[in-house]
């Protein structure tokens, strides 16, 4: 009987492997073709769009290769910036790619570049080699959306004519009155950014003109800003300078208004004269200064005078204030919303050297990242940073 056994069960046995030698149609791992996902970039526009991820296989093969994939956040975020896709991609025997749809959700808003992936698992005939897709959303915007509440300051004063405004309307820079200064010098003060002439750093949006830092490398830097002067195209000597803007903030950033004598070309800073109309440091976001600097021609240092102005509620990036100076023979006043908060007069510059404010000045809009005064970007410091700037007026005495 236990032979008998032993016998029907070898039979059964070989009867079994020899049925899954015959059915057994499946080839090895190794004769499956490879599965790769693209990367896409694409830029975001105005209107929900779809991109394509190409998916390859590196052979044909005899059979339908089936693959899932589902997207991934980054710094994307789904249904705000793409929306979300999952499902199994099918590539039918004989072709050797397929395609994965993705909707880019677009919108007018400017931000930064953004990016998630597309994941491939579970390949049935295929191995995968690349399983994950990189999708990288360009912005092409440049509407930012910003406060409209704030201080506004008129278009006329009694006694006074206005001889130059940008109220920074239309789609460019207005280059007959302004130039871009360009380069990471440090500009004296030991500053981190590279100043560029692009579109990312300056540009105008819905009547303001917005400079942006970004935290990217280029050109040997991690930051960029932007540096805008009107030198030897709008100078100015005496007025009412009103500058109606939204300041940035956070450590290490510090934007200024501010101007310079046009004759720095020849004999240099700080005997050319220095009016800070309004600088802050981002770590102090209610509180501006403004300053005057001068000295003796061939110096290093200057010999600088101010005073800071600080909100009693609120902070100088949560709306629109007016940066001014009343600027007349021997004396400047510093106000913020007409709110007078220091002033100098020629008898506060030194009688060692020649008082230099009664001279041609130009103006300087810029964001500095890092430097001296405000100290350097940490952890707790956001980008971009923006500051967005309604109008410049100037008006003089008729």
């Amino acid at each position: 009987m236990k032979k008998l056994i032993a016998y029907v069960f070898s039979m059964l046995l070989v009867t079994v492997m020899a049925c899954g030698d015959k059915n057994d149609d499946n080839p090895p791992a190794a004769d499956f073709p490879k599965v790769s996902i693209s990367s896409v970039t694409v830029f975001e526009g105005d209107e929900n769009a779809a991109v394509s991820f190409k998916v390859s296989t590196s052979k044909e093969y005899s059979g339908d290769v089936k693959i899932d994939y589902e997207t991934q956040e980054g710094t994307a975020g789904a249904q705000t910036d793409f929306l979300p896709a999952s499902g199994t991609l099918t590539i039918a025997a004989g072709e050797r790619e397929g395609f994965i749809e993705v909707v880019i959700v677009g919108d007018i808003y400017k931000e930064s570049d953004e990016e998630f992936k597309v994941v491939l698992s579970n390949p049935q005939n295929a191995t995968i080699s690349n399983g994950e897709g990189l999708g990288t959303i360009r912005n092409d915007d440049t509407f930012v959306d910003v406060p409209e509440d704030g201080y506004i300051t008129p278009d006329n004063y009694a006694g006074y004519d206005l001889v130059w405004q940008d109220e920074f309307n239309g789609s460019a820079l207005n280059t007959n009155d302004w130039t871009h200064e360009i380069g990471a010098s440090g500009w004296g003060n030991n500053e981190w950014q590279y100043y560029t002439d692009r579109e990312e750093n300056a540009y105008l949006s819905d009547g303001n003109l917005i400079i942006e830092a970004k935290e990217e490398d280029y050109n040997g830097s991690s930051y960029t800003s932007a540096r805008l002067i009107t030198k030897d195209k709008k100078t100015f000597t005496f007025g009412r300078v009103d500058i109606r803007a939204i300041l940035p903030e956070g450590q290490g950033i510090w934007p200024a208004l501010w101007m310079l004598g046009n004759n720095i070309s020849s004999i240099g800073w700080p005997a050319c004269g220095e009016i800070d109309i309004m600088e802050l440091i981002g770590h102090e976001p209610s509180t501006v200064h403004g300053t005057i600097h001068s000295g003796p021609q061939g110096q290093s240092w200057s010999n600088h005078i101010g005073n800071g102005y600080t909100l009693s509620s609120g902070k100088f990036s949560d709306e629109y204030h007016v940066f001014s100076i009343i600027w007349e023979y021997n004396s400047i006043k510093f106000l913020v919303d007409d709110n007078q908060y220091f002033s100098i007069t020629d008898a506060d510059v030194s009688n060692a050297y020649p008082y230099p404010f009664n001279d041609e000045f130009f103006f300087i809009f810029n964001i500095a990242v890092g430097g001296n005064w405000p100290g350097y970007p940490d952890a707790t410091t956001e980008f971009p940073q923006r500051m967005i700037v309604d109008y410049i007026r100037i008006f003089q005495e008729n």
